[in-house]
């Protein structure tokens, strides 16, 4: 398949590029595209939640009351979770909440995203950003010639690129990666995908892998 190039006014440059129906027109495999959002998410959690459990409370260890006779309870000390600031049992434990998924079952995922934001006419290829200094301006200008000046869009850059990166770091729609950079969830979380054009093919040789 095949995607017409984009100027930054928004008009046909009368260039294409060619799209690998193997990466943009497969069948979306929505679990895959789960597990690689599940992975992103768990990555982002900090874990360092804690609660103390009841040999970490300082308080007296001396028992209540007697054992026997007493007609209630057994009770040990005032550290027992029953009692009010007593330790909390099986309490949260600071732990890494990463996981490992396999690098074919990541690239499904994207494949997956793509074609379905393909089907959804949400992919345009715009051609390669210069801007001689950090324009937040120029950036606007862009998105409003491409209609996205309203939609959550994903820019993918073939090489880095500071000066594009900074003239869109200010604008909370606007988000601009590197095309070795994006993951399943940066495809999702964008309405729109813009490939810049010299960032489609290197791209698409990464999921080629």
């Amino acid at each position: 398949m095949e995607l017409v190039v984009l100027n930054t006014s928004g008009k046909e440059t009368g260039r294409k590029v060619n799209l690998d129906d193997a990466i943009f027109g497969i069948e979306p495999n929505q679990h895959a595209v789960y597990l690689e959002v599940k992975q992103y998410l768990a990555a982002q959690r900090q874990g360092t939640h804690k609660s103390k459990e009841r040999s970490e409370i300082t308080a007296s260890t001396k028992k209540l009351k007697k054992q026997k006779g007493s007609g209630s309870a057994r009770y040990g000390d005032i550290k027992s979770p029953v009692f009010k600031g007593g330790g909390r049992v099986f309490g949260p434990k600071p732990r890494d909440y990463r996981f490992k998924l396999n690098k074919a079952l990541k690239r499904l995922a994207k494949k997956s995203v793509l074609s379905q934001k393909m089907k959804d006419n949400s992919i345009k290829v715009l051609e390669n950003l210069s801007f001689e200094a950090p324009k937040t301006k120029e950036f606007i200008n862009v998105l409003n010639a491409l209609g996205l000046e309203s939609k959550k869009s994903l820019f993918i850059l073939g090489e880095v690129n500071k000066n594009v990166y900074l003239s869109s770091r200010n604008l909370p729609k606007a988000s601009v990666k590197n095309y070795n950079e994006i993951s399943s969830y940066d495809l999702i979380n964008a309405g729109e995908v813009v490939f810049l054009e010299d960032a489609v093919e290197k791209f698409q040789e990464n999921l080629r892998k």
